[in-house]
Parts: structure tokens; sequence; C-alpha cells
């Protein structure tokens, strides 16, 4: 491959990555001109179109899809094995990049990050936070974290965070109007807040579980939100049951501002993982950060 070869396609890629002309020039440092006139070149030299502009935003044809698929997992390894060379160094240095949810960013990743940048100043981390299933080999991310039962059996997977629990929870002034249910049948005769999913844009199914009986009960009400602190915040204000994670509701919990129904409805799953492709050769600096993550037990907040 040619020098010039390389440059548009990892020019395409910057495109593909931001889904916007502005902003991949902005990332490439080059003009907005410039960086059009690269990914046209590519698509004369190729004789496909691999980009669908319009005046508003920019997608990826089929052929671009395809093209993405390919070329993405290469320059991937490119850049792990450019990261690795930071082991000649005295101490790790490079920058790893993760793709995780909100919660887990607070919760799991900057305890255990906080005291680690500040050991390795030539370390860095770019946090991506971001709830849909990312594919972290087409967007270069060295690392995703997610739920444990979500991810992909071609990964390496590793244990960051004590196992989660959801809780069932209502304010006291919407049971003093409502029953407390004590069945998950009995969650159809309550307002419930949904939570819209970030990935095909469904709504989350609250998942019971109690002995051999797993069930995903769909529910209605007034509030639809995309954001479980909102969830949260709406119940504490009495419109109705909230199904989120246990600890986002803890102190509500301690203060009474929120009850606990169907609580042996609710057992603990598999926790935070941090995953990466298994053909990657670590750097240094990943393994670094990886040993730091590596759940040994509970880590203050």
């Amino acid at each position: 491959m040619k020098r010039d070869e390389a440059g548009d396609l990892l020019a395409f890629m910057a495109v593909a990555e931001e889904g916007s002309f502005t902003r991949a020039a902005a990332k490439l440092a080059t003009s907005q001109s410039a960086l059009s006139h690269t990914v046209r070149r590519l698509e004369t030299r190729l004789g496909l179109r691999l980009l669908s502009r319009t005046t508003r935003s920019v997608a990826l044809t089929e052929a671009g899809e395809r093209l993405l698929r390919t070329i993405g997992p290469a320059f991937a390894e490119i850049d792990g094995g450019i990261a690795s060379l930071s082991e000649l160094r005295d101490k790790p240095a490079g920058t790893i990049r993760m793709t995780t949810s909100e919660h887990a960013a607070h919760t799991v990743l900057w305890p255990a990050l906080r005291p680690l940048l500040r050991s390795y100043p030539d370390l860095n981390v770019e946090l991506v936070i971001d709830s849909s299933l990312t594919d972290i080999v087409t967007e270069r991310f060295d690392a995703g974290v997610r739920l444990g039962e979500s991810i992909a059996k071609d990964m390496v997977a590793i244990q960051i965070g004590p196992e989660l629990r959801m809780a069932v929870v209502g304010a006291p002034s919407y049971f003093a109007e409502h029953p407390k249910p004590k069945a998950p049948q009995d969650l159809a005769d309550h307002r419930c807040i949904n939570l819209r999913l970030p990935t095909a844009g469904g709504l989350y199914a609250w998942e019971l579980e109690k002995g051999s009986r797993d069930l995903h009960v769909r529910v209605d009400g007034q509030l639809i939100f995309n954001n479980s602190r909102m969830i949260v915040r709406a119940a504490v204000d009495g419109l109705g049951l909230a199904c989120v994670l246990e600890d986002l509701v803890a102190e509500a919990l301690a203060s009474g501002e929120l009850v606990r129904v169907l609580g042996d409805w609710c057992p603990p799953f598999a926790g935070y993982h941090l995953y990466y492709p298994s053909r990657r050769q670590p750097s240094a600096a990943f393994a670094l950060v990886v040993d730091a993550l590596r759940y040994r037990g509970e880590r203050s907040r």
C-alpha cells in the first residue's frame, strides 16, 4: 500500500467515526475541503461510493460499512503495536481509549484510575461515555466496559467490579395511595417509570428472578426517561415505581425517601467487566490500566 493510500483510508475512517466532515477535519487538524477532496479521491480510486452526504449528516453506504469493518481491526492492531513501544520507556506512557457507561465510569473506573494517573503522568486515558453496545474494534477503542452478561464471546473479559443488584422502589407518598406489590404480576396495577434503551430504542423490560422463575415484565406509566438518575428523581417525587441499580437508590432508601419492594425478586448478577479483543497485544500502559481496574474487593468511591 502506498503512503497516500493509507492516508486516504485514515481520512475515511475519521469521517466515518465522527459522522461529520467538520468534526473529522478538526480531529485531523486539516480543512474540511481538503478532507472532502481526500475522501472523493478514495471513492474514485475504488470506483465505489463510500459515504452518503446530505447538508446535515454523513452516513456510510453498504460499501463504506464493509470497508470500515475491514480496515478498522488492521489499524487498531497497528496502533496497538505502536503503543507497545512505550515499554521501552522508563515509565509506561501512551493513551488508552475506553468506552463505558456513565454508571460504570463513576462507580468503578474513576476510583481506580484517579490514583493511577497521579502516579504515571505520561499515561493518558480517554473515557467515552456511551450506554450503547459499541463495536470497540471498528471504533478503535482499546477496551470497553460493560456488564459481564453482555460481552461477546470472542473478547477477553476481566471482572472490574462487584456483583450488582436491581431494586424496585417507590416513595412513601406513592404507597400512601397504592398498595405495595407483592408479586411481579401486581405491577400491572401500578404506575411505573420506564427506561428508554439506547440501542434499539425500545423500553427496558424489568428483569425479575426468583428461584427457577425468570421474568421480563413490561410496565406502563406516565414517564419515560433515557437516564436512570432522572428515574430515581421521579420516583422520589412519588410519580411511580422505579427499577434501577441498587446503589443509585442506597441513600434514598437509607433516608426513607424511597421504600423497596419485591426485594426477593432481585438477586445479584454479574457486574462490570473490562473487555478487549483476544488478539490484542497489550502495551505496558494498557497492562497497567488493566491491573489497576482488576476487581479485588470493594473500592471506596
